[in-house]
């Protein structure tokens, strides 16, 4: 069978493995945000080589004129609402199933923290190694925040989970009006930048309850996400112009404010543009990969590993740095300060090295996400196939 015959059979069998019911727009917009974070970390982070120790910084810090590129790849909202929706429907399902409330988180935590698991592994084994080969620590620990930092993003997102039976009637305006009291405490009344922390939690519980909201049907009109979208644009730019808060929606290294680190209003509020956006984009998104099984099934292949590829895209990234040292000089784009915009065009020019990268990391840790197979000697040779994994998967 020719590799053209191979792909069209495999999109074949994921059209006819797609359950009826699947909101396949769900899963696309999930897939984008996914990719909009590996994207924006990809272009935003720079490994420096300086006298024989590795430092990270950021291009934001000498680019300003980068700023625009986090409002499109800092998605993160876009993930808590799709994982809002789909976590309030699973519940009200595994309840109506008979299915009790921990038999039903478990199985979601499980996806979840599964890769956890073989990435932290894998970089304590190649964090001793380094430390032995004569590696610095400040490399190591610059190396290792870069791995670890995703992992509270897992953190507040189980939480979340986990306290779906009662957030998924609860209002997004509660978590919405938590996070202007503690931002007016921090910022207007010189309340204890500590305080900032419990927007870690009421920060992302907007998006995540206004999934939870849709998930019953509630307001998905378009004029909702036209209201969405300019209502929470209109805030932000509002808040960046005459409130002080910084127009990147990301943290750059040296700001005395972080718009995520904790997340601030204006971040919540540009959540809100963002999820008026993907309202709109819902009825285009669902007639799209309908008619188009070949970028449906890509759409699907890439839900079955979207944790891996979250947790494993800046491994990636230093693996191809790590090897870009052989060449005995420093590499533009890889291993020079992001202080010029020529630094940005070779950037571009290396983002497809670290797709690569990330596409060797996904083929080997990607069956921690799947968990076990399912044996069925008489269809699969006793593994389960791509298209029965979409069936199954829990996404």
């Amino acid at each position: 069978m020719t590799s053209r015959a191979a792909l069209h059979d495999l999109v074949r069998r994921v059209e006819a493995a797609t359950p009826p019911g699947r909101d396949r727009a769900l899963d696309a917009l999930r897939a984008l945000a996914v990719l909009g974070v590996v994207l924006g970390h990809w272009l935003v982070t720079a490994l420096v080589a300086d006298s024989g120790t590795v430092h990270a910084t950021s291009p934001l810090r000498h680019l300003p004129a980068l700023t625009p590129a986090t409002w499109v790849f800092q998605t993160l909202a876009v993930f808590f609402l799709v994982g809002g929706t789909v976590a309030a429907r699973g519940h009200a399902a595994a309840r109506a199933r008979g299915t009790g409330y921990a038999v039903w988180l478990r199985a979601r935590v499980a996806r979840l923290f599964r890769p956890v698991v073989a990435v932290l592994t894998v970089w304590a084994v190649a964090a001793a190694a380094m430390l032995v080969a004569g590696v610095t620590p400040d490399t190591v620990r610059t190396l290792g925040d870069l791995v670890l930092s995703p992992l509270w993003f897992l953190l507040v997102f189980t939480a979340l989970t986990a306290a779906t039976p009662l957030v998924a009637r609860l209002h997004p305006a509660w978590p919405l009006a938590a996070v202007l009291i503690v931002d007016v405490l921090r910022f207007g009344l010189g309340a204890p930048a500590w305080l900032g922390w419990i927007d870690v939690a009421a920060g992302w519980l907007v998006p995540y309850c206004l999934g939870a909201a849709w998930s019953r049907r509630l307001p998905r009109s378009r004029a909702t996400g036209w209201a969405l979208l300019l209502g929470g644009g209109a805030a932000t730019a509002g808040l960046v112009l005459y409130a002080g808060y910084p127009a990147s929606m990301v943290g750059v290294p040296g700001a005395p404010v972080s718009n995520l680190n904790p997340p601030t209003l204006a971040a919540v509020t540009f959540g809100l543009a963002q999820c008026g956006a993907a309202l709109l984009l819902l009825g285009p998104l669902r007639r799209l990969l309908t008619r188009r099984p070949a970028l449906w099934a890509a759409v699907a292949l890439l839900n079955l590993s979207v944790m891996t590829v979250f947790l494993w895209h800046q491994t990636a990234m230093m693996a191809v740095t790590a090897t870009g040292l052989l060449a005995g000089a420093p590499l533009p784009g890889l291993h020079t300060p992001p202080d010029g915009p020529g630094w940005v065009l070779a950037r571009l020019g290396w983002l497809p090295v670290f797709a690569a990268a990330l596409l060797v990391c996904v083929a080997a840790f990607r069956s921690y996400e799947r968990g076990r197979p399912r044996r069925d000697r008489r269809t699969t040779g006793g593994h389960r196939t791509a298209p029965e994994t979409v069936r199954a998967a829990g996404y």
